[in-house]
């Protein structure tokens, strides 16, 4: 069963200002928990529409929302797309986008799935099964500088250069095929007294991994602008992040349609044309209170950023 506890949940639904005939798309649509409360904020002319690219969480979201019967609709696909899907579905704008990024529970907890570092399985972690590459693929075929530079930039691992010299030689030896090799293979690669007092040691080139694979920021980074384009005026963007590189492109991104002028700080006028679509409503992003932290530890690094279309 598909199961995953939303994060910010209330946050997050309550900032989109839910009006009940307005049109709302879940871009990371999971097992529907967001997407449940939404609708259930939806009048008879209210519409939804869900996308994700997991065959799983299709399943389960249909399923969840079941008893909203037309009002919705959902789409297996990448939100980075999601032009293209309110094109076909006849929308031209929209009164909401909302995007819950990184691994559902779901994903982490089904070991053969290969997201977690906990389990001994194949190593998967693709988020659309269609997609024919696997982090397998990745371990075991990018040069030593590749997995230099994704560890260290998607990992934010200060181990990156001795984590990917270790990967290159263990797979001179042997493939490496499951989740439990590499996570032996990366302990190798750091300090015993380093083992000692930090977190699991695979996590952040597990999270690398999942990035460059599933092209995480890189769809991000793609696709925020076309999201706010595709806003009705007073429409709102929320974005819920979970590590510190996705939370940066979210900032940066929101600010640039705040304030897009480039033109140097001393000239008296914009002469550059590029004016603001709106603005950003949280100036500190949104945080999980102690109750839901208390809940739900994967909800700790969560942040949550709202934006305004004008």
């Amino acid at each position: 069963m598909f199961k995953h506890k939303s994060v910010l949940l209330y946050e997050t639904v309550d900032s989109l200002h839910i009006k009940p005939d307005g049109i709302y798309v879940d871009g990371t649509l999971g097992g529907g928990g967001h997407a449940f409360e939404v609708c259930s904020r939806l009048g008879e002319y209210g519409k939804f529409i869900g996308i994700d690219q997991d065959a799983d969480a299709i399943a389960a979201a249909g399923e969840r929302l079941k008893t909203f019967g037309d009002k919705v609709t959902i789409v297996r696909s990448n939100y980075e797309n999601v032009a293209e899907i309110l094109n076909e579905l006849g929308i031209e704008k929209v009164d909401g986008i909302y995007l819950d990024l990184g691994v559902s529970s779901y994903q982490l907890d089904t070991a053969d799935r290969g997201f977690t570092y906990r389990e001994d399985a194949a190593l998967d972690m693709r988020m659309d099964q269609r997609n024919p590459v696997t982090a397998a693929d990745i371990v075991n075929t990018y040069s030593e500088s590749d997995l230099y530079r994704m560890i260290r930039d998607y990992g934010e691992d200060k181990f990156a250069k001795n984590i990917a010299k270790h990967i290159v030689k263990a797979r001179e030896e042997k493939y490496i095929a499951t989740t439990g090799e590499l996570t032996e293979i990366i302990k190798r690669a750091i300090p015993a007294k380093i083992r000692a007092t930090g977190g699991h040691p695979a996590k952040q080139t597990f999270q690398a991994i999942r990035i460059e694979l599933n092209r995480e920021l890189d769809v991000l980074n793609r696709s925020i602008d076309t999201m706010i384009d595709l806003l009705n005026p007073g429409g709102r963007l929320s974005i819920i992040t979970f590590h510190s590189l996705e939370d940066r492109i979210v900032k940066t991104r929101f600010r640039n349609n705040e304030n897009p002028c480039i033109c140097p700080p001393d000239f008296p006028v914009c002469v550059c044309g590029r004016t603001s679509k709106g603005k950003v409503i949280t100036r500190k992003p949104i945080v999980p209170g102690k109750e839901e932290l208390e809940e739900n530890s994967r909800s700790k690094s969560a942040k949550l950023r709202v934006f305004e279309r004008s």
